[in-house]
This record gives C-alpha cells, structure tokens and sequence, in this order.
C-alpha cells in the first residue's frame, strides 16, 4: 500500500520564534510513529532549528530546493548533501513557481531531481499546467513532457525512491482549488504515464489544500496526501489537513 503524506511547504515565510512555536504545536499532535507522514520543508536557513526542535519525533523536514550541483562555485545553491548533513529527508524539486518566476526548465528540475537522489533525499517532483494550458486541453500534454523529461534523465527506478506532486498552477496561492475530479484524472494519467512503478509511487496533490477539502481530494483512488502552501503555516489548520491523510490511511485505500 503506497504511504499516505503530508508535506508543509513554508515558501519564503518563516523567523526562529514564529517556526519554533508552529514546530512545538504540531509535536503535540503527531505522534512518533504516524500513520500518515508528516513533513515540513522550510527555508534553508531554518533547516537546523528544524533538526533542533524535530530530530527524533514523527515529523519529517526538508528543503524546498536543492542545486542540481553537487559542489563548486555557484554561489548562493545549497546542495543535496549539505541539506543531507542538517538530517533532512526531503527536498521539493521544480516547483510551479521555481519554474515561472525563476524560469527553471523540465532538464534542470530533472537535474535537481538526480543531485537530490545522490544526496540519498526524498524528492518531492512537481508537475502542473497553467490555466492557459487546461483551457487549450494541453494538461495532459504538459504532464506528459514533465515526467518524460524526468524519466529520460534519471529512469524509472530513480523514481520509485521519490513522491511526485500534481499542483495545477492556476490553484497555487489562488484560492482555487482543482475538483477531486479534475485532481484524480491528472493523479491516474500520471500514475499511468510512469509505468511499472506507478503502483507504489506517492502522488500528492498541491493547489490551496486546506482543512476543509482535504478530506474530498484525499479520498480519491489516486490522490495519496498534500503537498501544503499557505495552510502549512497554521498548525491548526495544517494538522486537520494531516488527519484527512491519516483517516484515508486507516481505511487502507
């Protein structure tokens, strides 16, 4: 049975004091052991208070980029292994606003992709359509090149080790959120499109999950958990979102 997941992405927000309350909040609600993972990627600099505050607990941290570089002179990159070396487990890879706002292309978010698997990191891969692409019917186009891109570079047994993440661009920050439909038949096409390891490879939807759809998008066949913007910087709000994960996982879809 594939693991059901959580995962907060905190953006460019975040200072020691807010981080360490928002931490201590969510340690009093999951458990060691979840029954559905439970992970925060936060700003690098963040990274160790976050080994701090959740080395030992159920919850997991991560990066929200890594260089496609392992070393060398590129100022400013944090590479997969010093990410590593600070006990993360996860980096996200090729999100919708790297790629717009920071004009990140299929190859180098494949690129990312391999340095984070050479670092032994959990990627989380993300793919989606702008609201142009859905009206013109290019979403399963557009999902089609992102994973092909990602399969070329790296195979398919590279991406049995990570989780990929659908997050239709036009719900990102938006507060449109795509229909359980709509997320399900993009979750089953890119199920489908990744082959033989597309039975047990995580797909988490992305795009304004909050408390009160969570539960919907969750309960579809092909929709294993969240990958959480703005909600993860409300415990209350990102736990409830957490225990949709974790009522789905008990029910063992």
């Amino acid at each position: 049975m594939r693991q059901k997941a959580v995962v907060g992405n905190w953006k460019l927000n975040g200072s020691l004091g807010t981080n360490e309350a928002l931490l201590k909040a969510l340690l009093r609600e999951v458990p060691r052991n979840p029954p559905a993972a439970c992970a925060v990627c936060v700003p690098s600099p963040y990274l160790a208070q976050a080994r701090q505050l959740l080395e030992g607990s159920g919850i997991g941290w991560g990066s929200q980029d890594v260089s496609r570089y392992d070393k060398g002179a590129y100022t400013g990159d944090v590479s997969g292994a010093m990410v590593a070396d600070l006990g993360a487990r996860y980096a996200i890879v090729g999100h919708s606003e790297r790629r717009t706002i920071f004009g990140e292309t299929d190859a180098v978010v494949a690129e990312k992709y391999a340095a984070a698997r050479r670092a032994k990191l959990t990627p989380v891969f993300c793919v989606g359509e702008t609201l142009a692409e859905r009206e013109r019917g290019e979403t399963e186009a557009v999902l089609a090149r992102q994973v092909d891109a990602l399969l070329a570079k790296c195979g398919a047994a590279e991406l049995a080790g990570g989780i990929v993440a659908y997050e239709p661009v036009w719900a990102i920050g938006t507060g449109k959120t795509a229909t359980s439909a709509q997320a399900q038949e993009a979750h089953a096409f890119i199920r489908s499109r990744v082959g033989s390891v597309g039975a047990e490879l995580p797909i988490l939807y992305g795009g304004s999950v909050k408390a009160g759809n969570a539960g919907e998008l969750f309960a579809m066949p092909d929709v294993d958990g969240g990958l959480v913007g703005g909600a993860s910087l409300v415990a209350e709000e990102f736990v409830a979102i957490w225990r949709a994960a974790v009522a789905v996982a008990q029910k063992g879809k």
